[in-house]
């Protein structure tokens, strides 16, 4: 039996209102807001906070990575390397990119499926247009991660019971490398050929799953032409099937990661024994049946998230997105990272590990160097961990792509202490006593080198703190047996 062992998605914390664009832009807009990456996330960031969701609880170590991407940080480098490295998995733990176009994500949940080794597969994407465009308002930045394995690697909580998949070739959307703006021909072209190929993927996979179309409770489609995934859910929702919601007036087709997304989101609320339908329309269609065997919401359920975030202006968006340049703190621009630095403290810099002294308990970040004075230490996970702001400063000097820069002490629970940046925060909000946990950002580019470390953000009401934090089980991404081995060190 193979299936889902566990699930997430990641939803950026800033939204667009969609109708603040045509008062800039002279035109495109609309109803309703799109979820928007910050300036310290890319699609590598928002693939760790999904895969560290999704790996909370389960107890399970995948054997392989796999991450997909429309908008990848590098080309030649692997990204996947980074989030391998940013949820500590083992050097035995093969990752790989799947990238290009938004069908590689579900090609890559495919092939993880006919595999009984479990395999973590996450999809991210960050979605843009040129200002006004259509694309700038429907797209959408986010996240997902499917943990899938066998019943013989942990507990399957939907079991896939039948896959179906068309491809033919034709224009509809691309992108030349290089441009940030994707080019679609005309929506009715692209219309009648989606519609005939996902039906007969449908009628695939119905057979293989050997269920009728009646006895399919949710029904999920993902894809990049709106009016095509419009119209089929019209269509193959008449035997019944509760449609799950697309997020498009909240969130914003999120590309890549949609599929993962809206299954995630449907596993979140699916009681045991419903069979969730996902469809994808992509360069062809993809179909693939599971049922539930257990209910078992996310970490942070997908819908909470999407609710959940805080405004941001159109001009901030598009200084993010590049396309505004503002005049930058007249400070020196960071310089490029060291590589061989960086690879000398992989397990701080990317696992944000610390060490602890046996005989104290007092904690250090950056870990020390074992020496006489030090005894017998240990390497403690903090990535998890949840903190306190014990001060705080707002540096409107220092260098960043959106400046104030707030940096604050922070005190973590069961002991140590560090300075670091905020993050998904305003500056006039934070206040000393303020609880926070830590994210996974991009801390400066430079040379194209993108340089990625440990931020802190707020603690907000209604989310759950991470797993392994105080009050919550130690068993998730950064304190389970998916982590490296303790190493202990003698002075």
């Amino acid at each position: 039996m193979r299936g889902i062992l566990g699930h997430a998605g990641y939803l950026p914390y800033r939204r667009l209102d969609r109708s603040t664009i045509a008062a800039v832009a002279g035109g495109g807009g609309g109803k309703g807001t799109r979820s928007v990456a910050s300036y310290d996330e890319d699609t590598t960031t928002m693939g760790v906070e999904a895969g560290r969701l999704a790996l909370a609880r389960t107890g399970v170590t995948p054997a392989a990575l796999y991450f997909a991407t429309t908008s990848p940080t590098y080309l030649d480098k692997t990204n996947a390397t980074t989030i391998h490295a940013a949820l500590r998995l083992a050097d035995d733990v093969v990752a790989a990119d799947f990238g290009g176009a938004a069908r590689s994500a579900v090609a890559a949940l495919r092939l993880a499926l006919r595999s009984d080794e479990p395999a973590l597969v996450i999809g991210a994407d960050i979605r843009t247009g040129l200002p006004g465009s259509a694309d700038e308002t429907v797209g959408g930045d986010g996240a997902s991660a499917l943990l899938v394995g066998s019943d013989a690697a942990g507990d399957v909580l939907a079991e896939l019971i039948g896959t179906g998949s068309t491809t033919e070739e034709f224009l509809d959307r691309w992108r030349v490398p290089g441009e940030a703006r994707s080019k679609q021909w005309e929506e009715r072209f692209g219309e009648g050929h989606y519609l005939g190929l996902g039906e007969r993927a449908w009628t695939s996979g119905l057979k293989d799953a050997g269920i009728t179309a009646d006895e399919v409770t949710h029904l999920a489609v993902a894809g990049t032409h709106a009016r095509a995934t419009g119209a089929l859910v019209a269509r193959l929702s008449a035997g019944g099937a509760q449609r799950v919601d697309d997020l498009s007036t909240v969130v914003g087709m999120t590309g890549a990661a949609q599929p993962g997304l809206l299954l995630s989101s449907a596993l979140d609320v699916a009681p045991a024994g419903a069979v969730i339908a996902l469809v994808s329309l992509a360069d062809g269609a993809d179909v693939l049946v599971f049922r539930v065997r257990r209910a078992t919401p996310a970490a942070r359920p997908v819908a909470a998230q999407a609710v959940g975030g805080a405004p941001v202006s159109y001009g901030t968006f598009l200084s993010w997105r590049g396309m505004l340049v503002r005049e930058p703190p007249r400070r020196p621009e960071p310089a490029r990272i060291s590589a061989s630095a960086a690879g000398r403290n992989a397990a701080w810099k990317f696992g944000f590990v610390g060490s602890q002294s046996v005989q104290t308990g007092a904690i250090n970040m950056p870990p020390s160097v074992p020496g006489a004075s030090e005894g017998e230490l240990e390497s403690v996970v903090m990535s998890s961990r949840l903190g306190t702001i014990a001060t705080f400063t707002v540096d409107r000097l220092a260098y960043s792509p959106s400046p104030p820069v707030v940096f604050a002490v922070i005190d973590f629970d069961r002991g140590g202490r560090l300075p670091m940046e905020l993050t998904d925060v305003d500056a006039t909000d934070v206040a000393i006593g303020d609880r926070v946990e830590l994210t996974f950002r991009r801390l400066s580019t430079a040379d194209g080198i993108a340089n990625y470390f440990w931020k802190a953000r707020p603690v907000r009401t209604g989310r759950p703190p991470p797993s392994g934090s105080v009050g919550s089980p130690p068993s998730g991404p950064d304190e389970s047996p998916t982590s490296r081995p303790v190493e202990r060190r003698k002075g």
